[in-house]
């Protein structure tokens, strides 16, 4: 039935201050395929990368966050390991993996951290 699962990622880049979020745009993968999206934190190092999806016309919904210094991610409500899981390259960079990719996985993943040298949360 469905062939190719489109796991969309936004293009954009949000700057706040100094902080700079960016994220890898477009991820597409087949039923029960892995999925991976990137994430570089820029400036702000030594912090927590949050993941959210939001299915197009919905409301985000937290999906995991992820420290380098962590054991392995807290989730949000719904969402869990192994189907979910996160992983780092660096104190900046982290990776949203999404095993055994299903229908109602596709949709648009944001990652975010706080900078509090600014006070903020920081989008993607």
């Amino acid at each position: 039935m469905l062939g190719i699962l489109c796991t969309l990622i936004t293009a954009l880049t949000c700057v706040s201050g100094v902080t700079v979020v960016t994220q890898k745009p477009v991820v597409t993968v087949r039923r029960g395929e892995t999925a991976t999206m990137d994430c570089n934190l820029g400036t702000v190092t030594n912090r927590i990368a949050s993941w959210h999806k939001q299915i197009p016309g919905g409301v985000p919904q937290f999906v995991l966050y992820f420290h380098h210094s962590y054991s392995s991610p807290t989730y949000g409500s719904g969402f869990s390991s192994p189907k979910f899981t996160s992983t780092h390259q660096s104190t900046s960079d982290y990776r949203l993996i999404i095993n055994n990719m299903e229908e109602g996985d596709s949709a648009v993943y944001y990652c975010n951290t706080w900078d509090s040298s600014v006070n903020q949360v920081v989008s993607q």
